[in-house]
C-alpha cells in the first residue's frame, strides 16, 4: 500500500501533535504549526487557532501563511464568529460562504472583514479532550466543497477536527506534565529543608549536650525572633554563618560564627 501525500503529512503532524512532554514547550509555537499543518494539508489560504476561557479568547496563533489575515480575522471574532460558535456548542461548523453568511448578517463584523481579505469560505472545529473544551481552529478555504458532500462529514472538516483533538490532548498532556514536574520540585524541596533542619538540630544537640527537641525549640524561637524561615536557619547553623549565644537566647553577635 502506497501512502499518499497527504497521508504523510498528517502522519507527520500528529507526531509533531504528541510531542509536548518538555520543559521548552511553547504553546503558542506549538499551536502555529497546527495551523501551518492545516494549511498545508488541506489546501488552505490560512488558519488559525483562539484559545478560549470564560467565554473569552485568551490567545490567538495563526499559520505562518497568510498571518496577519488570519489574525485579523481571529481578532474580529471577539464580536462574534465560526470560532466562538464552534467553542460555544463543541461541534464543527460546517463550511460556510462568506457572500452567504454575510448577506444572511451572519457574524457581520467577521463577514465584512473577510470579504476585505477575499476570503471566499471557512469552517472552524473545536479544541476539546473528552469534555472539556480549550478553543477552536478556523480554517480558511479558497472554495466551497462539493454541494453533495454532508457539510459535517466533509474529509476537510473531518481532518481538521483529527489535527484539533491531538492537539488537545497534547496540550493535556503537557499541562499534567507541568504539574506534576512542578509538584515533584516542591516535594525534593521540601525533603531538602528537612533534611538540613535535622542536620541543625543534630549539630546543636551534640554541640551543647541538650537531646534534639531543646535543639529544635532553638531554631524555632531564633526563627520567630529574627522573622527568618526554619530551613534559612538551619542553613546557618550548617554553614556557621548563625551565632550559637544568639541561638541559646544570648546577645546576637552575628560576626562570631560556631566552632
Amino acid at each position: 500500500m502506497h501512502l499518499s501525500t497527504r497521508e504523510t503529512l498528517l502522519a507527520a503532524a500528529l507526531l509533531e501533535a504528541s510531542d509536548t512532554l518538555s520543559d521548552g514547550f511553547d504553546a503558542r509555537r506549538y499551536l502555529e504549526r497546527l495551523s501551518d499543518h492545516c494549511v498545508e494539508i488541506l489546501g488552505a489560504r490560512a488558519a488559525g487557532i483562539m484559545l478560549i476561557n470564560g467565554g473569552e479568547a485568551v490567545s490567538l496563533a495563526v499559520s505562518s501563511r497568510q498571518q496577519d489575515v488570519a489574525l485579523d480575522l481571529l481578532t474580529v471574532q471577539h464580536h462574534g464568529g465560526p470560532c466562538i460558535d464552534s467553542y460555544g456548542t463543541g461541534r464543527p461548523v460546517p463550511p460556510v460562504s462568506i457572500s452567504v453568511a454575510h448577506a444572511a448578517s451572519r457574524w457581520p463584523d467577521f463577514t465584512e472583514r473577510a470579504l476585505r481579505h477575499d476570503i471566499v469560505a471557512t469552517f472552524a472545529v473545536p479544541l476539546r479532550r473528552r469534555e472539556t473544551l480549550l478553543g477552536a481552529l478556523n480554517v480558511f478555504v479558497p472554495t466551497l466543497p462539493e454541494h453533495d458532500a454532508p457539510p459535517e462529514g466533509h474529509w476537510s472538516v473531518r481532518l481538521a477536527q483529527v489535527l484539533a483533538d491531538a492537539a488537545s490532548v497534547g496540550l493535556q498532556n503537557h499541562r499534567v506534565y507541568a504539574e506534576y514536574r512542578t509538584l515533584a520540585e516542591q516535594l525534593q524541596m521540601a525533603l531538602s529543608s528537612r533534611v538540613r533542619i535535622e542536620q541543625a538540630k543534630g549539630m546543636l544537640a551534640e554541640r551543647w549536650g541538650t537531646g534534639v527537641d531543646q535543639a529544635f525549640m532553638a531554631l524555632r524561637q531564633y526563627a520567630r525572633r529574627h522573622r527568618l524561615p526554619l530551613d534559612e536557619v538551619a542553613t546557618g547553623v550548617i554553614d556557621g554563618s548563625v551565632d550559637r549565644d544568639d541561638l541559646s537566647g544570648g546577645p546576637p553577635r552575628s560576626s562570631q560564627r560556631l566552632e
